[in-house]
């Protein structure tokens, strides 16, 4: 075994499963994912920490893969069937889009920095995941032209309610992401039910914000 598939095996085994992830679907996908393949190569042996790990490198803002265990807990909680159509929010560097390429039959992600997801469509187009259409888009913004979407995986946290990413849920379909609104930040399920939206607790969780979804900074006189 290479010294990356031992590493994400480890990864698999000493952060992914001990945090309750029991879906097989998940568990195959992330052993079958390159992780490393998504991070400045300075970087690749930080690959699989269990840290949210900047990947930056000169992008207009700055970007994250999160922790390996806060994607897999969503993504479990999210219950994404072979059939659905999933839409990842501020998806850079491509790793999540990967991930859950494995679960779905479409992916559309999108990306606001144009280098990321220059990056992140060669990263997609050498592993042969031919189900994700990568798109230069802000994660507050979505696709709305190609929804409704079974689930929104939200790529990082939000500091505000995603309105817009509401709105491009089918009825009865779920969004998940870590919702920072209220402190301590929160990862969550919210579900579209014909004209309202509900939402419940998944867990305690703390991963970077992504851009255009932070809090406004509050007016001081």
């Amino acid at each position: 075994m290479s010294g990356f598939a031992t590493a994400r095996q480890k990864m698999v085994d000493g952060q992914v499963r001990p945090n309750d992830v029991t879906d097989i679907r998940i568990i195959d996908a992330m052993l079958a994912v390159p992780r490393e393949a998504f991070v400045p190569p300075s970087q690749s042996a930080l690959a699989y920490l269990d840290r949210d790990l900047d990947i930056s490198e000169g992008a207009s803002a700055r970007r994250f893969l999160i922790k390996p265990q806060v994607l897999a807990k969503m993504l479990q909680a999210a219950e994404i069937k072979e059939t659905d159509k999933v839409l990842v929010a501020g998806s850079a560097p491509g790793y999540a889009a990967a991930v859950v390429a494995r679960l779905a039959r479409q992916v559309v992600a999108t990306e606001g920095d144009p280098g990321q997801v220059a990056k992140a469509k060669a990263v997609l187009a050498q592993l042969g995941l031919a189900n994700v259409t990568f798109k230069a888009a802000a994660a507050a913004d979505g696709d709305p032209a190609n929804a409704p979407y079974d689930v929104i995986v939200l790529d990082g946290a939000t500091e505000i309610t995603p309105e817009r990413l509401y709105g491009q849920l089918g009825n009865g379909c779920r969004l998940v992401g870590v919702f920072a609104v209220t402190q301590p930040p929160r990862a969550m399920i919210v579900t579209h039910s014909r004209a309202d939206f509900g939402n419940r607790v998944l867990f305690d969780a703390s991963v970077p914000v992504l851009p255009g979804l932070e809090r406004l900074p509050a007016f001081v006189f």
